[in-house]
């Protein structure tokens, strides 16, 4: 190893350890330089080398093969796919945006009562509970006015009789 091999070699050593630990990796270094000079490692034969190369001659050329092929069937499948895509998309751009669908929907309310102008009138149970609301209405107005019943019965009985009769009913229905 010439001197400005050897000083840059210390050099990037030093970086890595100290300055005393980089001079004894240099030494060891340089001593298993020597021992690799002294103690060469034997040539393998020309039969074995010309059969490594044959080797991995056979190994590079099969998967191109292989490769070749799917690479074809890969690009094969992309075309394939993008002529699908493309037909797709031309039969939504021909037809061009859908005109809203008459609106379907399930309902628990029977048509007749839905398209009905007075839907308390169509619907009985919906007609009597709506009775017996402006009853108690009406008998609420009396109640703030002061009236009586022609019996003699005070309203406001009345009116709680009703209202416990109707919450039960309510809770029961």
């Amino acid at each position: 190893m010439n001197g400005q091999n050897q000083e840059n070699l210390k050099e990037l050593f030093e970086q890595f350890f100290p300055p005393d630990q980089a001079a004894s990796v240099l030494n060891d270094l340089q001593v298993v330089r020597k021992m690799l000079r002294e103690n060469p490692a034997p040539e393998p034969e020309r039969q074995l080398i010309a059969a490594i190369k044959y080797d991995i001659g056979q190994a590079l050329a099969a998967p191109k093969r292989v490769w070749t092929f799917r690479t074809l069937a890969y690009r094969v499948a992309v075309a394939a796919a993008i002529i699908i895509v493309a037909a797709i998309g031309t039969q939504f751009l021909k037809k061009g945006p859908e005109k809203p669908s008459q609106i379907k929907y399930a309902s628990i309310i029977p048509r007749a009562i839905w398209d009905s102008n007075d839907i308390t009138v169509a619907d009985a149970d919906l007609a009597v509970l709506t009775a017996e609301v402006q009853q108690i209405e009406d008998e609420v107005q009396a109640l703030q006015s002061g009236e009586k019943r022609r019996n003699g019965e005070g309203l406001i009985v009345e009116v709680e009789t009703e209202l416990i009769e109707i919450a039960g009913d309510f809770w029961k229905g």
